[in-house]
């Protein structure tokens, strides 16, 4: 083998940066290993047509930790978000619009629109959600009990129990209904407006290749509003520079830290011997020693791809083999010459600061997933549209616009053997007359066109049959379960092996909390104590 290191992260996505910064901060030898030509993973900003740039995956912020932007003082290294006036503008199917977000009495004048008894039920629902959501900011950055452990499950399980315990009757039977309910019950149980309950349903589908009638589904919902943009709770907003300025940001915070990066070195595989982890190998055939791999991939990526099945028990490879991952998503970069014009509300305006979403009820939402099941994708797939260089005039030539098209139920394998390579360009244009059946002329102001179908997504990302999450965020799937039971603490079944990517602990989104914990447990495996309990 070449040179041997403390660490090695398979992946140079945002967690796998994120986690070779603490363990360098902790005096650690890290080098971080990428298979592409630019660091970032999905969190990049890249030129898709000559003087048009934009975040080609990930594409918009709320969910990073401040603990982690703080740390890594990613301020210093150019990190500025500005945060969306209005949250998200929903076209009607009959003309009209509904717009969510720029405070309470603005969204409770929106509702009334549609139900007075909806804009006054929206104070107690806010808090309700909020409630749920404080609890899981509080566990974000903690590791899951890992059953198993003996002591050290209980004393976890009980430290981070005792909020669950102390919350009053009415916020446990909220809590209830959030990862046991579909978005549409627990919707329904408190509005009565088809278009409110879409502003709210959409989030239940973001990267989650299910109906809002799937039990779980208002889980998903809720885990997209636990984060903040520049202090404030829940709010969305763009990053200057697109998502790939944060992750240059970490990339430069962890060599000022002192942690190695090689781009264009894909690993073949993870060298086990003895049932430890010793290094990785390239494709290239180059070996690289180290007491401590982190893989910032999936799950589905590193036990079926990277690690020989000679390495991992029968029971372990059985669980692994039905672990869900297939998010629906079809990610489009669109180059325009002009604003698009929505026929509910053609002016420029704040809400094509927002998030545009073309989804108007669940029923629409239902259907979309049902389509995608019976042909592939839907007749009227889901779609949210940002236009990122109305704030940000690095992304475009000036007078003209990039947005990003991220769409949902686009099945991530077709049915009938078809391939995503043949269909493709077909998807798309269902995409574009989507959009243009709300914005007449959207079409004709198409300069250029970037398509990323699941398949594309698993080719240039890593992500496992286009999963934007690294896996399902399903309640099976979710915290001490994530990836499987018995290996939620970040810790693999191989001594040595650890995973610090979304598929673990809290989940999917540009979170930075899996590469935080991830490190922390790797730290805390290295001390004294933690030898000595793991014994």
């Amino acid at each position: 083998m070449t040179k041997s290191y403390d660490a090695v992260i398979v992946g140079g996505g945002h967690n796998g940066l994120v986690c070779a910064f603490y363990l360098a901060r902790a005096g650690l030898s890290v080098r971080v290993l990428e298979r592409r030509d630019v660091i970032g993973g999905a969190a990049v900003t890249e030129e898709f047509h000559p003087g048009f740039r934009n975040s080609t995956a990930s594409y918009t912020v709320s969910l990073l930790q401040p603990k982690v932007i703080a740390d890594m003082k990613l301020a210093d290294y150019g990190y500025r978000v500005i945060e969306r006036p209005v949250s998200n503008f929903l076209p009607q199917e009959d003309g009209g619009y509904l717009m969510l977000g720029g405070g309470l009495e603005r969204t409770q004048a929106q509702f009334a629109k549609f139900s007075q008894a909806d804009a006054d039920a929206l104070p107690q629902y806010y808090e309700a959600l909020e409630n749920i959501a404080d609890i899981l900011r509080d566990l974000a950055l903690k590791a899951p009990p890992n059953v198993g452990e003996g002591l050290l499950t209980l004393i976890s399980a009980a430290a981070q129990g005792r909020s669950l315990a102390t919350l009053p009757l009415e916020q446990k039977r909220d809590l209830l209904d959030m990862f046991a309910k579909s978005a549409r019950a627990m919707l329904d149980s408190w509005f009565e407006s088809e278009a409110v309950k879409a502003a709210f349903g959409f989030d239940a589908v973001v990267g989650n290749y299910a109906s809002p009638d799937t039990p779980g589904s208002a889980y998903v919902l809720l885990h997209h509003v636990f984060g903040e943009v520049n202090g404030k709770k829940g709010a969305w907003g763009h990053a200057i520079g697109g998502m790939g300025a944060i992750t240059q940001g970490m990339a430069q915070a962890c060599r000022d830290a002192g942690v190695e990066i090689t781009l264009e070195a894909p690993v073949a595989q993870v060298l086990v011997d003895n049932g430890k982890a010793t290094g990785v190998r390239l494709e290239s055939g180059e070996e690289i020693a180290a007491s401590v791999i982190a893989a910032n991939v999936g799950p589905k990526l590193l036990y079926d791809r990277l690690i020989a099945p000679s390495d991992l028990d029968a029971d372990f490879r059985r669980r692994m083999r039905g672990f869900k991952a297939g998010s629906g998503t079809f990610r489009m970069n669109i180059a325009l010459s002009e604003l698009p014009r929505f026929s509910a509300l053609p002016e420029p305006g704040e809400h094509l600061q927002s998030g545009i979403i073309i989804a108007p009820t669940l029923d629409y939402m239902d259907e979309a997933f049902l389509d995608a099941k019976r042909y592939g994708w839907s007749k009227k797939p889901i779609v949210e549209m940002l236009i990122p260089s109305i704030v940000d005039d690095s992304l475009a030539p000036e007078g003209q616009h990039v947005a990003s098209l991220f769409c949902q139920q686009f099945a991530p394998e077709l049915p009938d053997g078809r391939s995503w390579d043949d269909e493709r360009e077909a998807a798309a244009d269902t995409i574009f007359d989507t959009v243009e059946a709300h914005a007449p002329g959207f079409k004709a102001s198409v300069i250029a066109r970037q398509i990323h179908s699941p398949l594309d997504l698993e080719r240039k990302f890593g992500l496992i049959g286009g999963d934007i999450m690294h896996g399902n965020m399903t309640i099976d799937q979710l915290w001490s379960a994530r990836p499987v039971l018995g290996n939620g603490s970040y810790r693999a079944p191989i001594s040595g092996l650890y995973m610090c990517g979304a598929g673990t602990h809290p989940g999917g989104g540009v979170t930075g909390a899996p590469g935080h914990n991830a490190a922390q447990a790797i730290i805390s495996d290295r001390s004294l104590l933690g030898r000595i309990l793991r014994r």
